[in-house]
């Protein structure tokens, strides 16, 4: 997959994992997983990077809710949700979509994001380049899927 997702931004890429269990388990273990969701604080990284926004609001999944970092764009319950968020090296969307079919739910993770300038170059090498995006999402959601086949 190639071109251009949300407000523009290029694809950057996608992970799936298949979760033997009903969308609705699986939608509530993911709001569980993502950052900044359940307690789990993203503000210090947030607040170092300059992203907005910075702290959670409203209850997540729901439009316009936050947590450090992302901002609920669209939420289809059980079957979509997209977050947004921007910080000094970076502007990105991750979207995450829930497709019931044999065996579970296709649980996928799509991240588009604009690296400008030099200093998103280097970020982009550091974080994209490296691995550490692919890892980070990976876990995110096996830990959803383990969550949700409890």
């Amino acid at each position: 997959m190639t071109g251009s997702g949300p407000d523009g931004l290029p694809f950057v890429d996608e992970h799936e994992v298949l979760v033997p269990a009903p969308a609705a388990d699986v939608w509530r273990a993911l709001a569980g997983q993502v950052p900044g969701a359940r307690g789990r604080s993203g503000s210090a990284l947030a607040h170092l990077l300059a992203a907005v926004p910075r702290r959670a609001t409203g209850r997540l999944f729901d439009p316009g809710a936050t947590v450090p970092g992302f901002a609920v764009t669209e939420s289809v319950p059980g079957r979509l949700v997209r977050l947004k968020g921007r910080h000094r090296f970076s502007r990105y969307a991750l979207v995450f979509t829930l497709t019931p079919g044999p065996g579970g739910t296709r649980l996928s993770a799509r991240t588009y994001a604009a690296f400008p300038g030099v200093p998103g170059r280097l970020y982009r090498l550091v974080v994209i380049g490296s691995g550490g995006h692919r890892l980070l999402v990976t876990r995110m959601l096996h830990a959803a899927r383990r969550r949700a086949a409890h």
